[in-house]
């Protein structure tokens, strides 16, 4: 039976980026007979009216009613939403969960909760104060395979895990992508250990049920930026790649006009904001790392060794659980994409896996997973119904990420972006109280 209009759901949604396109697809799509969006909001007008654009040509959905960044407090107050979904640059997510939760509102943000523990304990102490709900969209918890890992974990397959080895490619597509847009000053997005290693490392608190307690690391900026670039001679000189010449024949190039999302989301906004999406990956300014390891320590005594690289010639992980009664090995490929709009279809979609438990003493065997559809693993189709799905169905996973999630995953990045500058561990628990 269908809800009434009174009975569904109220959202409003504040960034407008690529990644938001997934919130506003399902809300106007699968999910219109549970949810509603009421307003949306963003620091460009242009993007405001592409998203109205694009509703209406994909679902013949009315116009939603828009608001500018500063407007944010007026559009809760005028259109009353339940639930405010924050998809915004990861700096001002602190900003508008905070104000969202002190209206009345519970609040949906993507990852990562926010970018250092100043911000993180703002938060926390709002939760504490307003009792407001707050989750975190952590997809890749909600792919089979992962969720399938957390199965035999739970079961006991190796016994008690006393170690972890993980690493994670990005390539020079997707990885690159990183150092062309906002991603690539630290300010902004906490670095890669914030922004991208948020998934894993609350992926690792999820499977072993613990948390990080000490972090030590090193980082360095080895392959992307103009020093880089100009020593092996892979640099040009252009600051943007759209229409200029220096950047023909770049592979690392990238021309906004070539897909209807980025050019109007990005290249036809800019001028709004002076937001330039294209940025040389071999220029100046970049202030994140490309290469990272980690050894981290947890509540549970385990210990993990961690690596991302970002300009690898593929896409994909590989995460090894020592444990007392054997080793389970995860590896996966996914198919490499650039953020555009384009929904949850194409973002990190599985193009193989192997899921192998070596018990002690016996033979090893092939786990199956199920089969899995869309973006991340098939983690957001799962994560969409849980959140907007009209079932209340117990999940044996717990896979349903708060507030106290979303804080414990970005301090393994916050612990070692410090250890990174210093060169000595840091304890994440002095990090924030809960």
């Amino acid at each position: 039976m269908t809800k009434t209009n009174e009975s569904k759901k109220r959202y409003a949604l504040v960034g407008l980026g690529g990644r938001s396109h997934m919130y506003l697809d399902a809300i106007m799509n699968k999910y219109q007979a549970t949810s509603t969006v009421v307003g949306i909001c963003d620091t460009n007008r242009k993007r405001l009216e592409f998203a109205n654009t694009r509703a209406a040509k994909k679902y013949s959905h009315a116009p939603v009613p828009a608001y500018a960044a500063k407007e944010f407090g007026q559009m809760i107050k005028d259109q009353k939403p339940d639930i405010v979904i924050v998809t915004s640059i990861d700096r001002t997510h602190h900003h508008y969960i905070i104000q969202a939760m002190d209206m009345g509102c519970d609040v949906i943000t993507e990852k990562p909760m926010t970018v250092d523990a100043e911000k993180c304990q703002a938060i926390v102490d709002t939760v504490k104060r307003t009792g407001r709900d707050l989750r975190v969209t952590f997809n890749y918890r909600y792919s089979p395979s992962r969720t399938k890992v957390k199965e035999l974990l739970m079961q006991g397959a190796i016994g008690e895990v006393k170690s972890v080895h993980f690493e994670w490619l990005l390539d020079t597509q997707h990885g690159a992508d990183y150092f062309r847009r906002w991603h690539r000053d630290k300010k902004n997005s906490g670095g890669l250990m914030v922004h991208k290693s948020t998934h894993h490392f609350d992926l690792v608190n999820w499977w072993l049920n613990s948390t990080p307690q000490v972090v030590f690391g090193f980082g360095s900026l080895a392959f992307y930026g103009k020093a880089n670039g100009e020593a092996r001679g892979a640099y040009r000189p252009y600051f943007r790649s759209t229409g200029e010449e220096a950047a023909k024949g770049d592979p690392f190039a990238l021309d906004l006009r070539a897909d209807e999302g980025l050019e109007g989301l990005y290249y036809k906004a800019e001028k709004e904001d002076g937001y330039i999406r294209d940025q040389n990956v071999f220029g100046d300014g970049i202030s994140i790392e490309d290469t990272m390891n980690l050894v981290v320590r947890y509540q549970s005594g385990a210990q993990m060794s961690y690596s991302l690289t970002a300009y690898s010639p593929y896409e994909g992980y590989r995460v090894v659980f020592n444990g007392t009664k054997g080793r389970l090995e995860l590896e996966e490929t996914e198919k490499t994409y650039i953020s555009s709009g384009k929904s949850h279809i194409t973002d990190g979609v599985t193009e193989s896996h192997r899921i192998t438990v070596f018990p002690h003493w016996e033979k090893a065997y092939q786990v199956e997973r199920p089969q899995a559809e869309g973006g991340h693993g098939g983690g957001d189709v799962v994560l969409l119904e849980e959140l907007f799905g009209t079932g209340q169905k117990k999940d044996p996973f717990g896979r349903a990420a708060n507030f106290i999630d979303g804080a414990q995953s970005i301090l393994t990045g916050i612990a070692a972006n410090q250890s990174f500058a210093t060169g000595l561990p840091v304890r994440t628990v002095d990090l924030v109280r809960f």
